[in-house]
């Protein structure tokens, strides 16, 4: 049975008993900094089972794909070298929010195990937690199991918990049995970490949650979790041991084959190169780009381990992008996404192997530079680990130059960054609960600012800080619960509304709205009056701030879509701020957006802006949404019943969304993009203002113009010839200046050679050469060696009353006095600091009234050092 067949005859089982199928997750978990990647299908449901949010339905069932390869959950070391772990894999579940309970979880699992799929009953064990006798009985006594086929297990292996706190409980194990030819006993046994018995199937019974005093309680409405491994299940039903000889790997690893020229289908590096070109083609889908922190370090990790094996096998071209068309044939139907992206991926690919070609290159630059602002004779372990373990430069190379400059490095503090780095990935993944405040309010706000800007409310609660309270007065300061409101809260990268709340001797000014728990809560300040839990009241929302919100709020999607259409499909919104005065909109984009694209993207805008066409909004299941082509955010959580917001001619922008918009797009007025930069690896902002804001920006610089015009006293047409004039001016002016001062050094070197003293034929001189910059103190520093032949020499100089310090030691001098030595030795009493090499160093900074007196130590410190 194909692994694709595998997938659909699940999600089919459950669908029919129920079971609602909901599309897996991202890669990149919603909103949850306590994980790396999605590593379970219960992720993306976390807030359901925590109560903190509610569905349309109680049953579920997922194919969700996971990463494990960073942080707790690490399998990379391992990927290749085992028959089952994998960086990228997935992961069946079916899920009971409050609905059934540990009898129907198990009697599901049984059935679609053996008579769906056909497993004989005797080739699986089953396991339960150890004091769990209700899951034991159901197995034994209702589904009939062999009770020499059941184990109990304790906590670590059959109890299953979220996090230090909350929702957990007791898990029931499925195993298959490989048979006797494979090595192994049961679980439990203590051969149990073998391979003959090996896991499929995890059922988790949450029915208690864990308090921060360490007691369980009783869960009000137990819920079950479960999860199977797709890979792990093909592997049984295609009568194979080891994952990689499953029908996706093998067409993945003759496709490896093809593209390295290994003719040994056997070899380990295959399967590396297999795994990770699935963790590497759907990190890059769901936006990861390469980058040497977070997640993009991870991708950047997985992928150049990827082209190391593939180098290892002798290719030394570039490969592994290449493998993408081959991961599209196997999985590109059940993720079309893959296809739709194909081109994007690639290219991210053959960068990433193009610039690792570099990485000596890299290296270098970066050792080097760091070894010119040493203040010892020791590299820095954080160095040496930064260079090994995000650049790949081996720390024995780091060594080796680090030798050759009279340096050494420091291992210890290597192998210290490198146990913290693992302390770190091991907190970062550690999975915490985040508790809101309880409102316990039953129900939601009901919102009314799509159709009007005032309602009539009511007010169901107050709160001062996070305290429940019965009344707010004048000059106070909370927030305001209402059964009904106007005001829209912040969500979706729309910032919450702004206005008033009123009644007969009552005025409160709202300055923000937020959401929690369904309910809208109103940043109010009391002005007038005292306002108490239960009075009627008209809340009223600034009528031009919402507007002209709305014009941003509109703008983004045409923006986003023109961005989609002169850049590519890969663009994906990565996050955006929406405010009443301007927008901020940030996506995933490998390059910097030039000019000329930028220019595209607004006149595009503004082409939709000016074809006026009305904004339409259609409620709609999500399924519904999603095929109807509507994009859905990054970042966001919908209903299942969501807003589909279309606008532009022929379709130009639809999009899942639900802020507040224009009815038409001629209400936006005009587009201008203010900027435009980099934020991290990979992802680009685009900064623009709309409408009244977008003239007062045109006006603006207009102003500009007319300012430079009278600086420059020409017409418009005239300015960029002026302006490159003035430059061309000031850099000639600049390089005659520097050529003055060099004179003017090279006078001084000439004057100070008689001010040298001799130390046991060592000529030393310390000497001032103030309002000479850095440059040229390394010129004259030259040019005095030439002078005095074998010589210390220190020269300073105070520009705006800061130092500069620069050290020389001539090369028959160094085995006994190095560079950085004497520029610490002068610096240090001043508070001056720097480094270098060992025939040359500079330092700066420190106090400049105790320059003279640091330098007049010179002539004594060296002869301590010679001896004389």
């Amino acid at each position: 049975m194909k692994t694709a067949e595998i997938r659909s005859r699940f999600l089919n089982f459950f669908e029919k008993n129920q079971h609602k199928i909901v599309s897996g997750g991202s890669l990149v978990p919603h909103n949850d900094p306590t994980l790396l990647f999605t590593n379970a299908g219960m992720n993306q449901f976390k807030d359901v089972f925590l109560g903190n949010e509610k569905r349309d339905y109680t049953r579920a069932t997922t194919s969700q794909r996971c990463v494990r390869a960073g942080g707790k959950h690490n399998d990379l070391e391992n990927v290749g070298y085992t028959a089952r772990h994998h960086t990228f894999f997935e992961m069946l579940g079916n899920f009971s929010f409050g609905d059934y309970f540990k009898e129907e979880a198990i009697r599901f699992a049984w059935t679609f195990l053996t008579v769906e799929l056909g497993l004989p009953k005797e080739k699986l064990w089953v396991t339960v937690y150890k004091d769990d006798d209700e899951a034991a009985d159901i197995w034994v006594n209702k589904i009939g199991v062999d009770p020499n086929r059941l184990s109990r297990l304790g906590d670590k292996d059959n109890f299953w918990m979220m996090g230090d706190t909350g929702p957990c409980g007791p898990s029931s194990e499925i195993f298959y049995d490989h048979g006797e030819d494979v090595p192994g006993g049961p679980p439990g046994s203590k051969d149990d970490d073998l391979d003959r018995y090996i896991e499929i199937w995890n059922l988790v019974f949450m029915q208690f949650d864990t308090l921060e005093s360490g007691e369980r309680v009783p869960l009000p409405k137990p819920s079950i979790d479960t999860g199977m491994g797709l890979e792990r299940l093909a592997a049984i039903l295609q009568g194979v041991h080891s994952n990689y000889e499953i029908d996706i790997f093998q067409s993945l690893i003759k496709a490896a084959m093809r593209e390295t020229g290994c003719t040994d289908i056997e070899n380990r590096s295959l399967r590396v190169i297999a795994d990770h070109i699935r963790s590497a083609g759907f990190l890059i889908v769901d936006g990861v780009v390469p980058s040497n922190e977070g997640r993009g370090y991870v991708l950047r990790r997985i992928i150049r381990r990827a082209i190391r094996h593939g180098h290892q096998l002798g290719c030394t071209q570039t490969f592994f992008y290449k493998l993408i068309d081959d991961l599209i044939i196997e999985m590109g139907d059940a993720y079309p996404e893959l296809d739709k992206l194909s081109d994007h991926i690639k290219k991210v690919l053959k960068i990433e192997e193009e610039q690792f070609a570099r990485t000596l290159e890299n290296g270098m630059a970066i050792l080097n530079d760091g070894i010119k602002a040493l203040t010892s004779d020791v590299v820095p372990g954080e160095l040496v680990f930064k260079l090994y373990d995000t650049f790949g430069f081996p720390a024995d190379l780091t060594a080796d130059v680090a030798r050759e400059n009279g340096l050494t490095i420091d291992v210890e503090g290597f192998e210290a960054a490198m146990a913290e780095q693992r302390k770190q990935s091991q907190s970062a993944s550690k999975f915490k609960m985040d508790r809101d405040v309880d409102l316990a309010l039953d129900g939601a706000t009901e919102f009314l600012g799509y159709d009007s800007l005032v309602a009539e409310s009511q007010v169901l609660k107050l709160l001062s800080g996070q305290d429940a309270v019965d009344s707010l007065k004048a000059g106070d300061t909370g927030t305001v619960i209402l059964d009904r409101t106007p005001f829209y809260a912040e969500s979706g990268g729309q910032s919450g509304d702004m206005g008033q709340l009123t009644a007969p001797g009552i005025k409160l000014e709202v300055s923000d709205c937020t959401k929690l728990q369904g309910h809208h809560l109103h940043t109010v300040t009391v002005l007038e009056g005292e306002l108490t839990v239960g009075t009627q009241l008209t809340a009223t929302v600034k009528r031009e701030e919402r507007l002209n919100t709305a014009r941003h709020h509109s703008a983004t999607h045409l923006l986003h879509a023109a961005l989609r259409k002169v850049l590519g499909e890969h663009v994906q919104q990565r996050g955006s701020m929406v405010a009443f005065d301007k927008l901020r909109f940030d996506f995933s984009n490998l390059e910097a957006v030039t000019p000329s694209e930028l220019r595209e993207v607004e006149r595009l805008v503004n082409e939709q802006i000016q074809a006026n066409t009305s904004v339409k909004t259609e409620l709609m299941d999500i399924d519904s949404a999603r095929d109807a082509g509507a994009m859905a955010l990054f970042g966001e959580k919908y209903d299942d019943e969501v807003r589909v917001l279309s606008m532009g001619t022929e379709g130009f922008s639809k999009e899942l969304c639900g802020g507040t918009h224009v009815e038409r797009t001629g209400d936006i007025g005009l587009l201008r993009i203010t900027a435009e930069s980099g934020i991290a690896a990979g992802i680009r902002r685009i900064e623009a203002v709309v409408g009244p804001y977008a003239m007062a920006q045109l006006h603006a610089e207009d102003d500009l113009i007319s300012q430079l015009r009278g600086t420059f006293k020409c017409s418009t047409e005239q300015l960029p010839s002026k302006a490159q004039a003035s430059l061309v001016q000031i850099k000639e002016l600049e390089k005659n200046i520097e050529q003055l001062k060099a004179k003017m050094a090279s006078a001084a070197a000439g004057d100070l050679t008689g001010s040298a003293v001799d130390v046991n034929g060592v000529k030393v001189l310390a000497a001032r050469l103030d309002g000479v910059d850095a440059k040229s103190l390394r010129t004259t520093m030259d040019q005095m060696k030439d002078k005095l032949g074998s010589a210390i020499i220190v020269l300073a100089a105070v520009n705006d009353n800061k130092v500069q310090l620069a050290a020389g030691v001539t090369k028959d001098q160094i085995s006994q006095v190095k560079a950085g030595d004497v520029v610490n030795a002068i610096g240090a009493p001043i508070g001056a600091k720097g480094g270098g090499k060992p025939d040359m160093a500079m330092a700066g900074g420190g106090d400049s009234a105790k320059l003279d007196e640091a330098l007049a130590s010179l002539v004594d410190w060296v002869r301590t050092k010679l001896g004389g």
